[in-house]
């Protein structure tokens, strides 16, 4: 079967590489070896005086770490965004390039702490574990936050593909933040998730084994994990941004419709920004000067006030 054009980093997002042979270096190792090369890129593009504190420990796994990015001015009271890297709820890392650079130059500049979460992930722990890695997390960053300068209380969470999944559930359910003894965030940003309604995906004919690695076989547990059916009157405001040009496995925006549609019944504050990109390119260009950057730049302004 002849496979697109497409890199590496596409490839190993969407866990398509096929299972290697003895003379190639395995998985892990190329992961390794990506994600090396792609944190060198992202370290070039932050702006001058940034300061990294990596693999700051909010668990006892290996995977539960995250990267703060300090700006070397920060705000008084500088605000936190919190990202979550995608890849399938199977792959993905917190350094790369696509993760990181271009959001936390922009959220530099303004004087903000960016963070990268990494979680635990499949087989070692479903998507509703990850979620729970998440809501521990941005209870450690937030308990940290007075030593960078930051506000715990003016916390945004990010998220793309996979990411956007996690932080869109915890967003519908504030339950999983207070379990974890996180305060509430001011706001989600879903970066086109591909997973809002998990029952209406699963039920898709043609559907790539990523999703049934990820949610199994169980119609109870898909509607667990389901930002959809488990949205509460408590919910935080979200924007939901998706590709108006995607359609596969099903199209983002018509479920971030859906999904606000809910959100308004509930009285919960949700806002769909279609975006004529890609899914990748919506992850990719946030953060560089546009429209798109500046509508999302405009919705954290109005959620931090």
């Amino acid at each position: 079967m002849l496979l697109p054009r497409v890199g590496l980093a596409a490839l190993l997002a969407l866990g398509l590489l096929a299972s290697p042979r003895p003379a190639v270096p395995a998985p892990q190792a190329l992961r390794e070896r990506l994600v090396e090369r792609m944190a060198q890129r992202t370290d070039a593009d932050l702006p001058p005086g940034t300061r990294i504190e990596p693999d700051l420990a909010y668990g006892s796994a290996p995977e539960q770490r995250y990267d703060v990015y300090l700006p070397a001015h920060p705000a008084a009271d500088a605000p936190l965004l919190v990202m979550v890297h995608g890849g399938g709820w199977r792959t993905g890392d917190k350094a790369l390039a696509s993760v990181v650079a271009h959001k936390a130059a922009w959220w530099l500049a303004r004087g903000g702490v960016f963070v990268s979460v990494n979680h635990r992930l499949v087989p070692d722990a479903d998507p509703q574990q990850q979620a729970r890695d998440v809501a521990a997390a941005v209870a450690s960053v937030q308990q940290r936050a007075r030593q960078w300068q930051a506000d715990p209380g003016k916390t945004v969470l990010m998220g793309h593909s996979a990411g956007g999944h996690l932080v869109a559930l915890l967003g519908s359910d504030p339950a999983l933040l207070r379990q974890a003894d996180a305060r509430r965030p001011r706001g989600v940003v879903v970066l086109d998730s591909g997973a809002l309604d998990v029952p209406a995906l699963m039920q898709q004919r043609w559907l790539p084994r990523l999703y049934r690695d990820a949610f199994g076989q169980d119609p109870a547990y898909w509607t667990a994990v389901s930002p959809q059916q488990r949205l509460q009157r408590d919910a935080l405001p979200m924007l939901l941004v998706c590709s108006s040009t995607r359609r596969f496995p099903t199209a983002p925006c018509a479920e971030a419709g859906k999904l606000a549609a809910r959100g308004r019944a509930l009285g919960v504050a949700l806002q769909v920004q279609p975006e004529a990109l890609s899914h990748r390119e919506i992850n990719d260009r946030l953060g560089l000067p546009s429209a798109y950057t500046d509508a999302v730049a405009g919705w954290i302004d109005l959620r931090l006030r």
